[in-house]
């Protein structure tokens, strides 16, 4: 797990091919804005965030976010635990976030 901040955080991303953005919210906190392409899976949910990260693509590498940075380096322990060998921790998570933020769809 690798600790970043905004900047290394978007510039990673952009060249990453093998980038997944994962948000580790709870889903009331999802609805207030998420990154683009975020996906959902609430770390507050011990059983269903461990159920999803079994399935998740162990090649891929994992961006992790939350509301402050806190939850989401739990997460990116939880996923190491998996298998997942490239894991990044978004420093200061939402509350400091600059970059672009999207209303997710309810669908």
């Amino acid at each position: 797990m690798k600790n970043v901040d905004q900047n290394e955080w978007q510039s990673l991303i952009e060249k990453d091919e093998n980038a997944v953005v994962i948000d580790v919210r709870t889903p009331n906190e999802w609805m207030e804005g998420v990154q683009e392409n975020a996906l959902l899976i609430n770390v507050m949910d011990p059983a269903k965030f461990e159920e999803a990260a079994k399935n998740l693509d162990k090649t891929k590498n994992y961006y992790v976010y939350c509301r402050s940075g806190q939850r989401s380096l739990r997460a990116c322990h939880l996923l190491e635990a998996t298998g997942i060998a490239n894991t990044y921790n978004l420093l200061g998570g939402m509350l400091e976030w600059q970059g672009k933020t999207v209303i997710p769809d309810i669908d």
